[in-house]
């Protein structure tokens, strides 16, 4: 997670570390709002049970911080519907008490309390009043309806808990997937349920430590990254602060002392600067509000992890508040021509926003005893959406203003982000509660967003991490299956090829209504859409899953022991095989040859392949090299993840049923498998090796290219299997071959002589994907 906005320190440590701080809404220039004593709902709970202030023509007591909060955001806002559901929460909790001794009444008072401050509009605190009345009381969701309306009756149904009795076991995720769906329609679902467990966790001391780590470990795994991707960092913060000092006690009182004896320090490194700063806007005549930001707990105790020593800048960050988009550039050119700026340290989150909405700009300054002070500059407008996020847009449902109205007439829905497509979207498919809510969890983890481009110039948006298998079921859902590689910024690449933000990548599609997914693509599918659809598809065609690992299995029977306890790989005519190298049935692409195959020289109507790893039975897996092992008596099987092929550095490792599986060093498995405790054997290719390889040749245009390059290929001793070559483009042009060479001590000369060919510019192996996940 990100700490792009921090938030003040949790309230109980708030006078005792840094006095008073200012409040997550930002007012005007010169309109200050004074601070509100914190609401003491013991209290006000217990005068409503006792009748004060409920008369029918004025609003109770109870909720006077309510409204004082919400007429702060909304000064014409309509009260009566809050009166009403108030009187109706109160009645109907009216002799139920928290664990925590307070009338159940507070609960919903402060969870109101808590949207009201983070500026949410009257039909959601209307909700949240009412928010556990259905599921705690004798009240109906038709009820609710019939009173407030459709929406308020959805919102309080989308935040309403399956009952265990019907659930069992499944209740917690399927609340939770019924919460995300109804989120999916009106996000102000989600915002009910965050302020919900802000205020759960504040009073969780009263739960058994069993209980209370239970419930913070989902806080920490599905709530706080829930809130991070709506861009609600006020509750975000504190509810990470909640969880640290449940889950890491002793981590928390380590770090709340360093934050008291920074507190009590005689210079505020912080202060000054922010003194300077406001003198340098001053000067250039820029109306700007200069804050200091106490970073929170987890915030500080990350930077100690990461700095070491702590001193008093690292301790808060400025915040520069202005009118206009235009004065957060202003004051940054101030800022950097008065100051000394850390140019590593700057990021533009105003001409590109964080997918949770996010907008600011960050730098750092240098002071002259070496502290680095980083600094935060936004509108007033813009802190308002860091700190709320989601819940500062309003009612999705209002009508926009008239220059806000799209062209077509249909509003654009700014609460409904792409991150929220796609888990709606994969959550369908999840066959069972267990696999839904692990799956969310692991979706959840993926704390940042990449931007890929497509060829027409629309955009996806995909974790971090993603390949272009993830790309493609998240652009053609389950008619993915039929693809068969992808170009990534206009070169061929694998379907294991990883994405990158900005890259621009086209998929292409097998033509053979027989193109089917490999169980391989699982391993580099990084998203739950992707893994779902193809775990799908490989349950609901068992056969053809047991057929492929078969024809595996065959592939990789080993060789009988040379005398010696040398073993030997097959070779490429090796009858215990049953192939010659043509590989797979072209119509199983694995995830590496990405777009397209050739067998026997025909690339059946299908975009040219490189060759690369994962390409199952193709190139160079099939490749059969004499190869000697450290180990007396153990059958070799070449690994199909890297393809080795002398004259690479190989290593091995031993696998089911005894035999050495043969990878190159640098695969991506050697580096998992070391890491899980297992030991390497020694292993290195033997004399006079035959191999088969895969060569990448790229080239400009030019008349009898293809004649001169196959003839330098062949005066090399090459014996050319299969061959595609793509058409030009740019006047350049990309030619694949499998080549079978008698000795693999010829490849270094082969690939030599096809770089002198005229034209030729770049000759390469096929390369695997190395990228460990």
């Amino acid at each position: 997670m990100n700490a792009e906005t921090e938030h003040p320190l949790p309230p109980a440590l708030n006078a005792a570390v840094t006095g008073p701080v200012t409040s997550g809404h930002v007012t005007p220039a010169g309109t200050r709002r004074k601070a509100r004593p914190r609401l003491d709902l013991r209290r006000l709970g217990r005068a409503a049970l006792l009748g004060g202030g409920t008369t029918r023509d004025r609003l109770p007591d109870a909720i006077s911080h309510v409204v004082e909060a919400h007429r702060a955001h909304h000064p014409d806002a309509d009260l009566e519907p809050l009166r009403r559901a108030y009187l109706l929460a109160e009645s109907s909790h009216r002799g139920q008490m928290r664990k925590s001794g307070e009338p159940y009444i507070t609960h919903p008072l402060a969870v109101t309390l808590i949207l009201a401050e983070l500026g949410a509009e009257t039909t959601t605190l209307t909700a949240s009043l009412l928010h556990d009345t259905v599921e705690d009381t004798d009240v109906t969701l038709d009820q609710v309806g019939e009173q407030f309306g459709e929406e308020v009756r959805y919102l309080v149904d989308g935040v309403t808990k399956l009952e265990k009795v019907d659930y069992g076991a499944a209740a917690e995720p399927e609340t939770f997937r019924k919460m995300l769906v109804a989120t999916g329609n009106d996000v102000r679902v989600m915002s009910i349920k965050l302020a919900d467990r802000l205020h759960n966790m504040r009073t969780l001391g009263v739960m058994r430590p069993e209980k209370q780590q239970r419930i913070a470990k989902v806080t920490r795994d599905v709530l706080i990254p829930l809130a991070e991707r709506l861009g609600v960092q006020a509750l975000k913060t504190e509810l990470e602060d909640l969880v640290f000092a449940i889950l890491h006690p002793e981590e928390y009182e380590h770090t709340r002392e360093l934050i008291v004896r920074n507190a009590a320090r005689a210079d505020d490194p912080l202060a000054e600067v922010a003194d300077e700063v406001r003198k340098v806007l001053r000067e250039a005549d820029i109306a700007a509000e200069v804050l200091i930001r106490p970073r929170h707990f987890v915030s500080v105790h990350r930077v100690s992890r990461k700095r070491g020593r702590l001193r008093g800048a690292d301790f808060g960050r400025l915040l520069v508040l202005v009118n206009e988009d235009a004065d957060c550039y202003g004051v940054l050119g101030e800022l950097h021509t008065c100051m000394t700026p850390v140019v590593s340290e700057f990021k533009d989150f105003i001409a590109v926003p964080k997918f949770n909405l996010y907008q600011s700009l960050h730098t750092a300054v240098a002071r002259e005893d070496g502290q680095v002070v980083e600094v935060l500059i936004r509108t007033h407008q813009m802190h308002k959406v860091a700190e709320a996020g989601v819940v500062a847009l309003g009612n999705p449902y209002a009508a926009p203003p008239e220059e806000q109205s799209a062209s077509d007439g249909e509003r654009a829905d700014p609460t409904r982000p792409g991150w929220l497509n796609r888990l709606l979207e994969w959550q369908r498919a999840a066959p069972d509660p267990d696999t839904f809510w692990s799956t969310l969890r692991e979706d959840l983890a993926q704390d940042r967003e990449i931007t890929v481009f497509r060829p027409d110039g629309g955009t996806l948006g995909l974790p971090d991490g993603a390949t272009c298998v993830d790309a493609a079921y998240a652009l053609y859902g389950e008619d993915a299956h039929a693809c068969i590689g992808a170009r990534v910024n206009g070169r061929l690449a694998t379907l294991s090829t990883m994405l990158k933000d900005g890259d621009t990548v086209q998929l292409l599609m097998g033509q053979d209504p027989a193109s089917e997914p490999s169980r391989e693509w699982l391993e580099h599918a990084h998203t739950p859409v992707a893994r779902i659809a193809i775990q799908r598809w490989l349950a609901a065609h068992p056969d053809r899953d047991e057929a492929a690992a078969s024809e595996d299995e065959k592939a990789e029977k080993p060789a009988p022991p040379r005398p010696g306890g040398e073993t030997s790989a097959p070779s490429p005519a090796d009858p215990g095989t049953g192939r010659t190298g043509s590989g797979r049935d072209s119509r199983r692409p694995g995830p590496g040859p990405g777009p397209g195959r050739t067998v026997s020289g025909k690339s059946a109507g299908r975009p040219a392949g490189d060759g690369a790893a994962g390409d199952r039975g193709a190139g160079d897996r099939s490749a059969a090299a004499q190869v000697l092992v450290d180990r007396p008596g153990a059958p070799v099987r070449l690994a199909g993840c890297c393809t080795p092929v002398p004259p690479d550095e190989v290593t091995g490792f031993v696998v089911r049923g005894g035999a050495v599986a043969v990878h190159r060093v640098e695969c991506a498995a050697v580096a998992r498998t070391k890491s899980a405790g297992r030991a390497e054997v020694g292993v290195r290719w033997g004399e006079g090796a035959e191999c088969r390889v895969t060569l990448v040749a790229e080239s400009f245009v030019r008349p009898h290219l293809l004649a001169d390059l196959t003839e330098a290929m062949a005066a090399e001793g090459a014996e050319i299997v299969s061959a595609t070559v793509e058409p030009p483009a740019q006047q350049q042009v990309r030619h694949t071959y499998t080549v079978h060479l008698a000795d693999a001590a010829r490849l270094p000369a082969l690939m030599r002589a096809m770089r002198e060919v005229p034209g030729v510019y770049d000759v390469s192996r096929a390369q695997p994907q190395t990228t460990a996940r």
